[in-house]
């Protein structure tokens, strides 16, 4: 490690190290960095998603996750697959050494959902979410007490009550913008030891209609068509918003060969991002009616390479080419059976990912419109 440039101070100037040192005796821990060094801003991890199509849109140049230490929402219409997510996220950070905190508001959490979905019970603590104020009041207790790396887990934000509305009447006008108050106090005081503590809080949330009103009514609802609950100051400390939808103008369920229905097709925007990736998006499918639930990553690989030149299609029959020489033709229907028993073929495949999807984002390579454009339905077809 390279040695740090010592800085001379003429006599009656203190230096800068000085300068640090006093405000962080005055803090009572280090809160002054010297960023020529170590960024305590910057996210050192990440926890996977579960797709790496999305993982590979997060933060600009990397395959990335849900950023470590930071605030992140994932909000999404009816049946969108927020908790499913939610729940393969929360055993990806488990594989990580981490501890989860569940907490629920909607009464909806069946623990044999949660092992489905690859979680380790003994490792998770599910907390009846009673009011916003308990949440965070239990957040920051957690924080304080705890020196494991957690994740918090709300689901969901839209669902909880304040305490007045607990205790009060059924009005919506006699607790008017009182949560939203409660949660830009709450996140002001949670933000930097969430970042301190290397603590990672995941807020779900619901897409609601928005129904602006005045003279601009049209073209506001035109522009920003859904909109979510909790105030203007949770927009400010997410770091990453995750938005879900479904297919246009079809039903967004997967159903199987007998008609029953058992997935979701979702659609993903990020609406906002502090990596340098904000607009960006994708699509999965996310199962739940089968014997292992979650996201079906693989099967949305073949729809994030189709615009690469090294993909060409004729007729039925597709042709991935590279350059040194490798040649694979298939049909949408083997892509399932191709991706997961041929090796070299799957390496081939996310090493293309990367770099049409990663690389050329990073470097500006190609159509903007391609990077930014919404994702048509997936091709491949569920096979169960």
């Amino acid at each position: 490690m390279p040695k740090k440039k010592v800085t001379k101070t003429k006599p009656g100037r203190v230096s800068m190290q000085d300068l640090m040192s006093l405000v962080n005796k005055k803090a009572g821990r280090n809160v002054a960095h010297d960023l020529t060094g170590d960024n305590p801003t910057s996210v050192k991890e990440w926890i996977p998603t579960g797709s790496r199509w999305l993982d590979s849109i997060i933060c600009k140049g990397k395959v990335a996750g849900i950023p470590v230490g930071k605030v992140t929402e994932i909000a999404g219409l009816e049946a969108t697959g927020k908790s499913y997510m939610a729940a393969q996220i929360a055993a990806n950070a488990q594989k990580q050494g981490k501890l989860v905190v569940y907490f629920d508001s909607e009464s909806a959490i069946d623990p044999s959902f949660l092992e489905r979905s690859g979680c380790d019970l003994e490792r998770l603590m599910y907390v009846q979410a009673s009011s916003v104020e308990f949440v965070l009041e239990t957040i920051e207790e957690l924080l304080g007490a705890a020196s494991d790396q957690l994740v918090f887990i709300w689901d969901s934000l839209a669902f909880t009550p304040s305490i007045s509305d607990v205790e009060g009447d059924f009005n919506p006008q006699s607790s008017m913008a009182v949560k939203a108050r409660i949660l830009a106090k709450g996140m002001s005081k949670l933000t930097i030891p969430l970042a301190d503590k290397q603590a990672t809080f995941i807020v779900l949330n619901q897409l609601k209609t928005n129904i602006p009103q005045g003279p601009t009514a049209r073209i506001i609802a035109m522009t920003t068509p859904y909109i979510t609950p909790g105030g203007k100051a949770m927009h400010y400390a997410y770091s990453l918003r995750i938005w879900l939808t479904g297919r246009k103008a079809k039903s967004s369920f997967i159903e199987d060969d007998r008609g029953f229905r058992i997935g979701s097709e979702v659609k993903v925007k990020l609406e906002k991002s502090r990596f340098g990736t904000q607009g960006r998006s994708c699509a999965f499918r996310i199962l739940w009616g089968t014997d292992e639930i979650g996201i079906r990553d693989e099967e949305s690989w073949f729809d994030a390479i189709k615009g690469s030149d090294s993909l060409t299609s004729a007729g039925a029959w597709y042709t991935l080419s590279t350059p040194d020489g490798y040649v694979k033709k298939f049909q949408p229907s083997k892509w399932t059976d191709l991706i997961t028993n041929d090796n070299e073929f799957r390496s081939r495949v996310i090493r293309l990912m990367d770099e049409e999807i990663v690389q050329k984002f990073d470097k500006r390579e190609g159509s903007a419109d391609a990077f930014y454009a919404d994702p048509e339905d997936l091709t491949v077809p569920v096979k169960e």
